[in-house]
């Protein structure tokens, strides 16, 4: 499962998580499939990057220093720029899947998780985006067609 579909060229996802080697291994893989991607050690990195809101997937680590990838992911929401959010953990608790999920993640991946786990995260993510992208287009053309 080395494919995402053709709609999803283009894409651009974030990373975050303050594993190093865990960034650049994800930096790598989606970069290997032809998508853009860009990584980040931290929540607050993310935040402050100029580009943060543009993302099309967040790939996000539930437990870091500082902010954590639960607030994160509330922050994005609170501001009302959500996006599709795929979480990873090394620290999996049940209660924290819930939570995540029930707030709109689309997938919540324990450590280590395999290339194929990630990568349908990925797509699930991707058609998601797209899904709410057309939504918003056709709100658009109705408030401007009426």
């Amino acid at each position: 499962m080395r494919e995402i579909n053709r709609s999803s060229e283009g894409a651009w996802i974030a990373i975050v998580d303050d594993d190093q080697s865990m960034r650049e291994a994800i930096e790598t893989l989606i970069r290997s499939l032809g998508l853009s991607a860009k990584a980040f050690s931290s929540a607050e990195d993310f935040l402050t990057s100029r580009v943060h809101r543009v993302f099309d997937c967040l790939i996000l680590d539930v437990r870091m220093p500082g902010m954590t990838g639960v607030e994160l992911q509330r922050r994005l929401i609170s501001e009302n720029s959500p996006m599709p959010i795929v979480f990873i953990t090394a620290h999996y608790r049940e209660e924290d899947k819930t939570s995540a999920i029930e707030a709109g993640a689309v997938d919540f991946l324990s450590k280590p998780f395999t290339e194929h786990q990630l990568l349908d995260a990925i797509k699930r993510s991707l058609e998601a985006r797209s899904k709410e992208s057309r939504r918003t287009e056709r709100r658009g053309d109705d408030v401007t067609n009426h």
